[in-house]
């Protein structure tokens, strides 16, 4: 977008009678964006018949010029919806593309729209309402993948998977409250999505270039009419920084990296020396040598893709990062890494709540992995100390009898009584419904544990709060 005057545009642009020789070729198409920016259309659209049914309200253009004004966009957003407008290159963007159009089909009404705006408060108001709608659909994405989180968690709060740090058997935990971690990440990825809106939704139109207008405009009219909550406050501010953008794409960069977290368990989970779940073969590909493969596409790619939505977010900080006030041409590169980023992020959650959706789980194979790395130990040192033995020497004690289990090729609730006890004299016969993965996990029935009648609760609660 140019640094733009009032006047209406000629062949090669609103400024040309400034200029005594034409923008090259080359420049052209160096510095247009209407191949990117179109489709603002149907937004910069909705900015202009709000503007321009103020300035009529204003008494700054004749209600004949507003009721032409809006005929002819009535027509060019019919020819947008239908793939039938023209777009030129010599027009440069969106705008110029769209009032020129508006002139050809109303004639001088058309000239008089862009009075008392500029294309930098023109196009930062279309950015905030083409970027608002976006997050009120990835909202929408969200809230589904929540939804396929709480459906598959609710037929799995009693199956038991090992729980992992540093990748390493940790402790038994329900699948659903491993399931239920997520749904928390998407929870205040939504927050974040909903704060961000707040800021996205103010308007800059009224601006104009950097200054304001010395028009008699009425900015809050506008604001209501295109459901703005509020104005920017300083003109310099409106037309020039982009950090409503920057702080969607840090948003988005956020999601991506919880279900870049979710997929790389997904990814594990479905090889072989996991087995704990399959994907539905639809988000699966084969090998084009070796026919039994299988491979988990779908959650691997989510993997790939997060590098180019965190690649968005630091060519956009950058971007902002050494430009001056007000506008600079700079802010033209604002647009496609914001449009990829909501692209990327609205495609990634639409397949993905379909693929938790598919996903067979396998619970005799998570079972089976809990037979493989003392899961139950820190339980066995819960039951020293309430036994009376201090934790450190707990820690000991229960150290030294993983370690004979691990000699003798078995698991703890394999140990006889007799040498259990080698460890601590405390121990008794109650020590073995501790050791058990459904006592390990009935124990932790605190809020936020992993009890399944904790889980049962999270579950009940998520729903409430969806």
């Amino acid at each position: 977008m140019q640094p733009e005057n009032s006047s209406s545009p000629a062949v090669t642009g609103g400024w040309s009678g400034r200029f005594s020789e034409p923008v090259s070729e080359l420049v052209k198409r160096y510095t247009a964006s209407v191949d990117f920016d179109r489709r603002l259309a149907e937004y910069d659209i909705q900015g202009s018949l709000a503007h321009a049914r103020m300035l009529g309200a204003c008494g700054i253009v004749s209600s004949d010029d507003v009721a032409a004004i809006e005929r002819g966009m009535t027509t060019i957003l019919a020819e947008v919806r239908a793939g039938e407008f023209v777009w030129k290159l010599d027009l440069e963007d969106v705008h110029l593309n769209i009032e020129r159009r508006l002139t050809e089909l109303v004639g001088d009404a058309g000239k008089r729209l862009h009075t008392g705006r500029s294309r930098n408060d023109q196009v930062a108001t279309d950015v905030r309402l083409w970027l608002r709608a976006a997050i009120d659909e990835i909202d929408g994405a969200l809230r589904s993948l929540q939804c396929a989180l709480l459906d598959l968690a609710g037929e799995h709060v009693e199956t038991a998977m090992p729980g992992f740090t540093h990748l390493q058997v940790a402790q038994p935990v329900s699948f659903a409250h491993h399931l239920l971690a997520y749904f928390e990440m998407l929870a205040r990825d939504r927050e974040r999505f909903a704060d961000c809106r707040k800021r996205v939704n103010r308007l800059p139109l009224g601006a104009a270039a950097l200054a304001g207008t010395s028009f008699p405009i009425d900015r809050e009219r506008v604001a209501q009419a295109l459901g703005f909550a509020e104005v920017c406050r300083n003109s310099l501010d409106a037309v020039s920084d982009r950090d409503f953008a920057i702080e969607f794409t840090a948003a988005a960069a956020l999601t991506m990296t919880h279900l870049s977290r979710f997929s790389e368990e997904l990814i594990l989970w479905m090889s072989p020396s996991f087995g704990f779940i399959d994907l539905a073969d639809r988000f699966c590909t084969g090998s084009s040598i070796m026919p039994q493969k299988k491979n988990p596409d779908v959650p691997e790619l989510v993997r790939g893709k997060v590098g180019r939505v965190n690649g968005h977010l630091i060519a956009l900080l950058t971007l902002m990062k050494g430009q001056p006030l007000a506008y600079n041409k700079d802010n033209q590169e604002d647009k496609e890494p914001l449009f990829d980023t909501v692209d990327t992020l609205l495609m990634t959650l639409t397949i993905y709540a379909d693929m938790v959706g598919g996903i067979r789980v396998k619970p005799e194979a998570m079972r089976a992995a809990l037979t493989r790395g003392f899961a139950t130990a820190t339980d066995l040192a819960d039951y020293l100390v309430r036994k009376g033995v201090p934790f450190r020497d707990a820690h000991e004690a229960v150290a030294r009898a993983v370690r004979h289990a691990e000699q003798a090729g078995c698991d703890l609730p394999q140990l006889p009584l007799a040498q259990l006890q080698q460890f601590s004299p405390v121990i008794a016969e109650d020590v073995f419904a501790v050791l058990t993965v459904e006592g390990s996990m009935a124990s932790r029935s605190h809020i936020g544990g992993t009890a399944p009648t904790a889980v049962r609760a999270a579950l009940a609660q998520a729903r409430r709060r969806l």
